[in-house]
């Protein structure tokens, strides 16, 4: 398993942004899928944006346009550009990753993001 330690969450307004990062040292992007996952208050914990160990990038619908997920593999860092803030966006946010032969996961503790309207 690989460490995850997220940074960045915070308390934004409607229509503002912020930027998630996730410190992974020692991991091997390219033979991870990396990502982001939410969960808001009383709901379930849902997929937000991927990269896969080749690069490409998956978002959730109702993030498309608005969310940027990207990974820096010199500094072991993946991060999430947020945008255009929304209430909908508020949750805890956890950094994920996954080792694409084994399948063998690991989570971050977790960030908060509030957005208020």
């Amino acid at each position: 398993q690989v460490q995850l330690v997220e940074s960045g969450g915070g308390l934004v307004e409607a229509g503002g942004s912020l930027r998630l990062s996730c410190a992974a040292p020692g991991i091997m992007f390219t033979i991870y899928t990396v990502g982001w996952y939410r969960q808001a208050p009383g709901k379930e914990r849902e997929l937000v944006a991927t990269i896969s160990g080749a690069g490409s990038k998956y978002y959730t619908d109702s993030v498309k346009g608005r969310f940027s997920v990207s990974r820096d593999i010199d500094k072991e860092t993946l991060y999430l550009q947020m945008d255009s803030l929304k209430s909908e966006d508020t949750g805890m946010y956890y950094c994920w990753a996954q080792r694409i032969i084994e399948r063998t996961e690991s989570w971050g503790r977790g960030t908060q993001v509030t957005v208020s309207s």
